[in-house]
């Protein structure tokens, strides 16, 4: 048997390392986190040659007698210890009795006696075994060692299940090609195609596919500036807030004029953005309001009762701020009745889109705005949330123009501008093994 341990930054390249270096027959008999990465023991079995009958070796026969020999005389040893220190507790207790001596009863008050409980004294009750910190030491690296054995696990099974989608079904391998190349979640990619599994022909399904596709993403029916009211613009720092404020403000007033609108600004933590705000409200000629931090935003928003329109930028701040809870907590309340829109930077990555929904969804989420679609690689990530979390996209900006380049959506567009921009290439046979493992952690679902 070859035995051969292997480094490596995770679970998945550990794996790739054992199959180039061992063969697809080589067993894993081991594995744990380590600094750096994982480490995997894997081991191939090959024929040995048959081994030459052994002949007897008179030394070892008689070294091994010696070593039972002494074995039993510290078995020995041991007991007569035993049974001495046993004898010294009986000389020590011999002119006491062990028992208390109790006073003789009538036969009718023993019967009564034993029939009754007794409780336990405190002082003989088993105590609770204390966890000590060789406990806790021992306890994490067992859930450490689980965890590597998931994920292990999990990783074959998606390596196995991707083996079988392609052999069994390549139609349906050849669209989760082409939705990964899209950016596309791995959740929403198999609602999809559970939708067109039915569907023989390949281009037929493609299209049935992206029409799917495009009637998941929902849309206001009307223009949010049409309805009016209190709009707010939430998000985190950088994703393009005040510039979508400032195009959403000069298209309202070119199509009604400065007298209905006003804007109002929460961001006092960033340097220069409430002159920002001050520049844009004189050069549209509309009114400006600045709310400071403690300062009630009801009260604020008060004077300006009769505008039509009051658009409100906000600070973006880390989630763990209280700036941010108390700044969400004002725009929830029901004396101030904004709707809110979660503004979402398509170049983000999925996991920054994902915390974004999460840390600012406590104020109530109307729907969200899509920035930077010109700088984007790839449309599927922002798509997939604003899908999976029903969140109607509002508008989309595409550029830096204002308000030129503010646009209301139509899905069938957004449908087509992710397909232009999907990756040239198919991803590798890792990825969408990787894919197909991480469906594997939610017991709920099942690739097939």
């Amino acid at each position: 048997m070859q035995v051969k341990r292997f480094f490596a930054a995770d679970m998945r390249q550990a794996m790739k390392l054992v199959r180039d270096e061992l063969g697809a027959d080589a067993a894993i008999i081991g594995n744990r986190r380590v600094a750096g990465g994982v480490e995997l023991t894997a081991a191939l079995d090959y024929p040995l040659p048959a081994a030459a009958p052994s002949k007897p070796n008179p030394a070892l026969e008689a070294e091994l007698r010696k070593t039972q020999t002494r074995i039993a005389e510290a078995q020995a040893e041991l007991t007569t210890r035993a049974q001495a220190d046993a004898g010294k507790d009986r000389q020590l207790f011999a002119g006491e009795p062990l028992v208390a001596i109790e006073p003789e009863l009538p036969e009718s008050a023993l019967a009564a006696a034993l029939s009754r409980p007794r409780a336990i004294p405190t002082a003989m009750a088993p105590a609770e075994p204390a966890i000590t910190a060789l406990d806790h030491v021992a306890l994490d690296a067992m859930r450490s060692e689980l965890n590597g054995l998931r994920e292990l696990i999990e990783v074959q099974l998606g390596s196995i299940a991707w083996g079988q989608m392609q052999n069994r079904r390549p139609q349906q391998a050849g669209l989760w090609r082409r939705l990964q190349r899209m950016g596309l979640p791995a959740e929403l990619a198999r609602t999809l195609l559970e939708k067109v599994g039915n569907v023989q022909e390949p281009r037929q399904a493609w299209r049935m596919l992206l029409a799917h596709l495009a009637h998941s993403i929902r849309t206001p029916q009307n223009e949010p500036l049409e309805e009016g009211g209190v709009i707010a613009l939430v998000g985190p720092a950088g994703v393009g807030k005040t510039t979508t404020l400032a195009k959403l403000a000069a298209r309202y007033v070119l199509k009604y004029g400065a007298q209905s609108i006003a804007l109002v600004s929460m961001d006092s933590y960033r340097i220069g953005a409430q002159e920002q705000l001050k520049t844009l409200g004189r050069i549209l000629n509309v009114p400006v309001t600045l709310v400071d931090p403690g300062q009630s935003l009801t009260q604020a928003l008060a004077p300006l009762a009769r505008k039509r329109v009051v658009l409100i930028d906000t600070a973006g701040l880390p989630a763990n701020d209280p700036a941010l809870a108390m700044q969400l907590e004002a725009l929830a309340s029901r004396g101030v009745n904004a709707r809110n829109y979660l503004v979402l930077a398509a170049t983000s990555q999925s996991q920054v889109l994902k915390a974004a929904y999460h840390s600012y969804k406590r104020c109530g989420l109307s729907g969200c705005i899509l920035t930077k679609l010109d700088e984007s690689a790839s449309l599927g990530e922002v798509l997939g949330l604003a899908i999976g979390q029903h969140l109607p996209v509002a508008y989309l900006a595409d550029g830096p123009r204002i308000p030129d380049d503010l646009q209301v959506p139509r899905s069938h567009q957004l449908v087509s501008r992710a397909v232009s921009l999907q990756a040239p290439e198919d991803p590798s046979e890792e990825a969408m093994a990787d894919m197909f493992a991480g469906l594997y952690q939610n017991p709920a679902r099942r690739v097939g």
